[in-house]
């Protein structure tokens, strides 16, 4: 099963709205054959797994034990239901790291092979299993994307120095981290005074992947459009008050400013289909979503840069999780235990 997980995670970034799954055929001890999901549309990850074993192991499928960190879907979707395919190959004994939350799946893929006289065994380093699904089980469970906020802020605890002016507070290598980190979320958010202090591209353009889809609040739609987030690289969410519409790759999303905005964004990003969000500022939308609670995780780099004034970090009230080097950077990583 822990090789389950670690194929599983290959598919990270390439998948959504897919979970990410591994599966390991094993013949009395020996591993005949393994897979992964790999790209979204794509076979799942029982199919590549079927496929990978040698012409002359194949007589041993009908006698062999499948694993998969996943529950096996059950439906008709991009592909065709791999329950189907597990019991096509008479495969006697069926062993999964976690259920499926998904509504058309949650239990039915195991019923159906239990149904049909297969051994099925279930919660197998599922913590690690579900862990790992952590965008996918939010979007279904809570119904909303899952939140990862990121900053940078100086040795002295702030975010830039006072006024409207690009600031890098960390090095090349941190940066190329953030950019890989955009290729594996389904979308990255600024508010209004990032846009127009720093004019940010919102692309992955250091790291090979996909953009992420930039998600930006501008209440009164006065950003310029000449900064660079309205460019043709990616789409555009623009939540404002005004009006709803679609003009070529900028979708307007029209919001109650009136009322908090933040469950509203994740409301529309989850009708969207929208997993998962990096939020990367600024100060005051890192704060809304701390003030209501929702967000899952926070990665934060303290860098070695003293900056004595300005625009102060974001408090978080929680225990560090974990703490590593990125050459002169130090990367903070923050999970919120205290969701209501």
């Amino acid at each position: 099963m822990q090789r389950c997980i670690e194929l599983a995670e290959k598919g990270l970034g390439s998948v959504a709205p897919n979970p990410m799954v591994g599966a390991v055929l094993v013949h009395e001890g020996r591993i005949i054959g393994e897979g992964f999901h790999e790209k979204y549309g794509e076979a799942h990850a029982e199919v590549n797994c079927l496929q990978s074993v040698k012409t002359e192991d194949r007589h041993l499928i009908a006698s062999s034990t499948l694993y998969v960190s996943l529950e096996p879907c059950s439906h008709y979707g991009k592909t065709p239901p791999c329950s189907l395919l597990i019991l096509e190959k008479n495969i006697p004994k069926i062993v999964i790291g976690a259920k499926d939350p998904f509504e058309e799946v949650n239990g039915k893929g195991i019923e159906q092979l239990r149904n049909a006289g297969r051994e099925v065994i279930v919660s197998v380093l599922e913590k690690e299993c579900k862990w790992q699904n952590r965008r996918f089980n939010t979007f279904h469970l809570e119904h909303r994307p899952y939140i990862i906020l990121k900053w940078a802020e100086s040795q002295d605890g702030f975010i830039a120095p006072i006024g409207n002016t690009k600031y890098w507070l960390t090095n090349d290598f941190s940066k190329q981290l953030v950019h890989r980190w955009r290729t594996e979320e389904e979308a990255i958010m600024v508010g209004y005074n990032t846009v127009m202090a720093d004019n940010p591209q919102l692309t992955a353009r250091l790291w090979k992947g996909k953009n992420p889809i930039r998600v930006v609040v501008d209440q009164h739609c006065t950003l310029p459009k000449l900064q660079q987030i309205f460019n043709a690289e990616g789409k555009l969410l623009l939540f404002n008050a005004l009006h709803e519409e679609q003009v070529e790759n900028i979708s307007y999303c029209k919001i109650d400013f009136t009322q908090s905005i933040i469950p509203q964004v994740l409301q529309v990003l989850h009708q969207k289909g929208i997993q998962s969000v990096i939020v990367e500022g600024g100060q005051k939308i890192l704060n809304l979503f701390i003030e209501v609670n929702l967000w899952d995780e926070a990665r934060v780099f303290r860098t070695q840069v003293q900056l004595q004034s300005g625009i102060e970090a974001p408090p978080l009230l929680q225990h560090v999780s974990h703490i590593e080097n990125i050459d002169t950077d130090q990367l903070v990583t923050y999970y919120n235990l205290n969701h209501d």
